[in-house]
């Protein structure tokens, strides 16, 4: 499928702008999602789809396959929200963290469920959790995991199905 469903022909025509308009208008809320889910924060997850977006539409002219501009956004989506893990690595060393405010207790319980699975999430090693997001939560086959991630499709398996064995006890575990 090329982008946004045209035609090869016409999508190799397509000057950045126009591409991206159409990308955007059809695949941010997707690529958002993704990374809120790598890097826990809607704000910093919207900052990373953006980047990736600006970096894609400097490469337009030279991405090989245009049709694969989705691929590459969810890669740079993956790549950009690894280094912002990196980089909250560092910080984290040297800033102390700062209390929440009062939230009402239907918000704390969402935040607390939400909270208790991506930290279940956070134990798996980076690959794991990867395939995983990628897998149920953006719903992606193996081929396109694969793709993505740089990565065969026997490791797709592989990843996801450790990750998965890993997560199920301690998603059963009750959390206060």
């Amino acid at each position: 499928m090329t982008v946004a469903g045209a035609s090869a022909g016409a999508t190799e025509r397509w000057d950045p702008d126009e591409a991206v308009e159409r990308l955007y208008a059809t695949h941010y809320r997707g690529l958002v999602r993704l990374a809120v889910l790598l890097v826990r924060d809607q704000e910093t997850a919207e900052e990373v789809v953006q980047d990736s977006f600006v970096a894609m539409h400097g490469r337009w002219g030279r991405l090989r396959e245009p049709t694969k501009a989705l691929a590459y956004l969810r890669q740079s989506v993956v790549n950009r929200s690894r280094s912002v893990l990196r980089h909250r690595g560092v910080e984290a060393k040297h800033a102390p963290t700062l209390a929440t405010g009062t939230e009402a207790p239907d918000q704390v319980a969402e935040r607390l469920r939400r909270a208790h699975v991506l930290d279940a999430l956070q134990t798996l090693p980076r690959r794991q959790r990867e395939v995983l997001v990628l897998r149920y939560y953006l719903d992606l086959d193996e081929a396109s995991i694969a793709e993505t991630l740089g990565i065969s499709r026997g490791a797709v398996k592989s990843h996801a199905s450790r990750g998965a064995a890993a997560l199920r006890p301690l998603l059963e575990t009750p959390h206060d």
